[in-house]
């Protein structure tokens, strides 16, 4: 803390994170610093909840008690992440207010007139704000997708010329040479074995010897930069034609070390920007993102209130999922043979409560197979143990029903990664379900099926329920029958009555078990009545291996008067195709 000064209250203390390194400051009601200091990376992306705790407890821990806080982190874009940000500053500082943004937001501060920020540092984005709080963006994917214009792209534009004329006109550049320093290599080919261990902040860190080289006149690195100046502007004002008219003044903000510490390239970015919207006006930030935290939650202060964040909610009543099962309190005292003939017994009892709802299991098939037969597709929905249930059950259909891939899809919260390992809070953000059925088309001649052993996930009801306003047929399964509709959402509700698990709370037990047993039923009874199987054999299936072909014949030869050798040669002759082989043969 400064010394010798006497601070007026409120403090408010602004906090920005990114991937490399956090800086927070504190100032007082004349905007005097109190205290400054840096931390760890603050990425919400990269950091898991235990983390971005510490990150915060550290902070608090540093500074004095402020009376308002501001935050904007890096991958704090949706409200699942401004979540789990509040989570860790209610922890780390309890009731006082905080306003959580993601760093973009924060580097445009609080203006009142529209304004771009146009960032490019090691990676890149442009991010718009109207004055009536719409947003727009262009970029930031990340260095394998986007961040055109980045020192990133620019150091792998120079290290790809730079090998490229070397290649064609056999001499190396004087930037190559540049680019060989600052590797520490002694030959071309010591390029190789550095850019494969490299990291994007390796890589983005070549860009000073771009500029060095430009400044010398090397046309190699004019012309990368001439690109990236390029790129950067047109992205600009893309971002802003989102948000106004061309004729309407906009403030062009640049960003970024790339921007901050090159004039020359932020002056040749701003004329392009200037020539491309006559009434863009361009300034480069002057000061640190962490001051834009600081004005924002000044300009929002008055609408704060003190809030109490209960970390741990009691639910009102348990899930039969949750609940304890009596018959297997002594589970871990139990000879293995008893133990075995529990799990069983209480599996067998799931399928009498499954059978119970044969009836609208079969509903539910014909709306699948008729919509299937319309052309439209089946979604199944679910979270770790129901969502990879339902891509087995989605991948399985076009080897065996020779369906095409996209016929039968299945949507996992927190996407592939969360196939064979846990992704953190995936399953508590309903946008992300709802984005997830945007993003896959989802239209009135689909079915999607949301499966949720406790009925609750809330990327399945967000998903059930963007679903449903795109016209789709929707469905839930799950295992607590007190489950109730949702404004009508979904259509239908499956809720077998299988009772707590053998080991309290496991999912993947019998509640996997039952989930299987439906969706075999779904989608096999669905594919049987798109005439895809002949008395019980699988005729369009999709032989396309040793095993599936020797099947194939064996179901030729079984439904007609074919030899397995007869039925191999017409079915090599139909592509293995089962249903024209048994055309072919008068079936």
């Amino acid at each position: 803390m400064a010394s010798n000064q006497k601070f007026k209250r409120p403090y408010t203390l602004g906090i920005d994170g990114g991937g490399t390194h956090t800086t927070a400051m504190l100032v007082d009601a004349d905007n005097r610093e109190i205290q400054s200091a840096t931390f760890g990376p603050g990425n919400v992306r990269l950091l898991d909840d235990k983390r971005l705790t510490k990150l915060m407890c550290d902070i608090a821990r540093k500074f004095t008690a402020p009376n308002s806080i501001g935050i904007g982190l890096a991958g704090a874009r949706n409200e699942k992440d401004r979540r789990r940000v509040k989570t860790a500053v209610v922890r780390a500082w309890n009731t006082i207010p905080c306003h959580i943004t993601h760093d973009l937001d924060i580097a445009l501060g609080n203006p009142k007139i529209a304004a771009v920020l146009v960032l490019s540092g090691t990676g890149s984005c442009c991010y718009g704000k109207s004055a009536d709080g719409r947003t727009a963006k262009m970029g930031g994917w990340g260095h394998i997708l986007g961040d055109k214009g980045s020192g990133f792209e620019i150091g792998l534009r120079a290290l790809k010329a730079v090998v490229f004329y070397f290649d064609r006109d056999g001499t190396w550049s004087r930037l190559g040479e540049r680019l060989l320093m600052a590797t520490g290599g002694n030959e071309p080919d010591d390029l190789i074995e550095w850019v494969a261990t490299a990291d994007k902040n390796a890589v983005a860190a070549l860009t000073p010897e771009v500029f060095l080289a430009s400044k010398k006149r090397d046309q190699i690195a004019r012309d990368i930069l001439k690109g990236a100046a390029s790129v950067l502007a047109k992205d600009a004002v893309n971002c802003a034609k989102k948000l106004y008219q061309k004729k309407e003044p906009i403030k062009f903000v640049l960003a970024g070390g790339v921007l901050r510490n090159q004039p020359a390239f932020a002056k040749t970015v701003g004329e392009t920007i200037k020539a491309h919207w006559s009434k863009a006006s361009v300034c480069t930030q002057k000061r640190e993102g962490v001051w834009g935290a600081i004005e924002m939650t000044r300009n929002l202060e008055t609408q704060l209130k003190p809030e109490i964040v209960t970390l741990k909610r009691k639910e009102p009543t348990l899930s039969p999922t949750e609940q304890r099962n009596p018959r297997s309190i002594h589970l871990d005292k139990l000879p293995l043979t008893k133990g075995v003939d529990l799990m069983l017994t209480e599996e067998a009892r799931a399928g009498k409560a499954v059978r119970a709802e044969a009836k609208k299991i079969a509903k539910l098939t014909s709306w699948v197979a008729r919509a299937l037969k319309d052309g439209g597709r089946l979604f199944y929905v679910g979270a770790g143990t129901s969502g990879r249930l339902g891509i087995l059950d989605a991948s399985e259909c076009p080897p065996t029903f020779r369906a095409c891939p996209d016929q039968v899809q299945g949507i996992i919260a927190g996407g592939s990664r969360a196939l064979t390992q846990s992704v953190e809070g995936a399953e508590d953000d309903p946008n992300a379900g709802a984005r997830a059925v945007q993003f896959r088309g989802v239209n009135k001649k689909d079915v999607v099926i949301g499966i949720a052993a406790s009925g609750r996930t809330p990327f399945v009801w967000g998903a059930l329920e963007s679903a449903e306003n795109c016209g789709a047929k929707t469905a839930l399964i799950c295992f607590n029958p007190s489950v109730k509709r949702r404004n009508g959402v979904p259509s239908m509700i499956l809720a077998p009555a299988i009772g707590p698990e053998v080991l309290t709370g496991s999912t993947r037990l019998k509640a996997g078990t039952t989930t299987k047993l439906i969706l075999n039923c779904i989608t096999t009874l669905a594919m049987v009545k798109l005439g895809k199987v002949s008395s019980n054999l699988m005729v369009d299936l999709d032989p396309k291996n040793k095993k599936l072909r020797e099947r194939a014949v064996r179901i030729v030869t079984t439904l007609t008067d074919a030899t397995p050798e007869q039925s191999k040669k017409v079915l090599e002759q139909a592509n293995w195709t089962v249903k024209d082989a048994l055309t072919e043969l008068g079936h």
